[in-house]
């Protein structure tokens, strides 16, 4: 488990960066019972370094960002260099915290520190469709 300002060496983040992905809801760090400093774990740092990536060298707006995380797979989001053999992958249409009930992901992380999982409950947004406009037909 790493301090703060350990990550913030490490992922090239100033702490203020780090707070604000938590705060926007895509990190989750554990507390230290006594002195509720955060902890972050190697998933933790890993999220931040890719949550990191696609805003700053993919353009994503913390928006944007939220909407990928309800709209895409996981192991597409993470970049998975193993994805073939995760059994998230072989059911895309599915959320890989569902599938993590019945058979194993190559997910490092648990899932209630995960980004995906921690905006599942955000609406969403029908991006394809108009405003105001019915939907498109194929």
């Amino acid at each position: 488990m790493y301090l703060i300002n350990d990550v913030s060496r490490v992922v090239n983040l100033s702490q203020k960066r780090i707070r604000e992905y938590e705060k926007e809801g895509f990190i989750l760090p554990r507390r230290e019972p006594k002195t509720n400093n955060r902890l972050y774990s190697d998933f933790d740092v890993a999220q931040i370094q890719r949550i990191n990536q696609l805003i700053h060298e993919h353009g994503f707006t913390l928006a944007c960002l939220r909407n990928l995380l309800l709209l895409a797979p996981c192991w597409n989001i993470f970049a998975c260099a193993d994805k073939e053999r995760c059994a998230a992958f072989k059911e895309p249409h599915r959320r890989c915290y569902d599938i993590r009930e019945q058979a194993e992901t190559l997910c490092g992380g648990p899932c209630g520190c995960c980004a995906v999982y921690l905006n599942r409950q955000q609406e969403r947004l029908k991006v394809l469709e108009p405003a105001g406009h019915p939907p498109l037909e194929p």
